[in-house]
């Protein structure tokens, strides 16, 4: 008889201590979305590496922007290279001889 004095005092206060945990994970919002709080970390993960391969996508265009110009620069050049220089002391040594 000794021991129900002392056991329903403490499962009543156990009660409220339970109560308490309960009301404040509700207007803490722990239940607010049960469904997609484990696929939230899937599909941040999925957006942030798009926007990964977004940035590499423009970076290797801006590259490949670059090279094309500079090739075309180089092809330019070359096309001047491979042109015969006429020049007066080219002619004065094939009189020369």
């Amino acid at each position: 008889m000794l021991s129900i004095f002392l056991l329903i005092p403490l499962s009543l206060m156990l009660f409220v201590v339970a109560i308490w945990a309960v009301r404040y994970a509700v207007k803490s919002n722990q239940f607010e979305d049960l469904d997609n709080a484990s696929q939230r970390i899937i599909l941040d993960d999925r957006q942030e590496r798009r926007q990964v391969i977004q940035s590499h996508k423009s970076a290797d265009s801006s590259e490949q922007t670059d090279t094309m110009s500079t090739a075309a620069d180089a092809e330019s050049l070359d096309l001047d290279a491979r042109k015969p220089l006429n020049t007066d002391s080219n002619t004065d040594l094939d009189t020369k001889e």
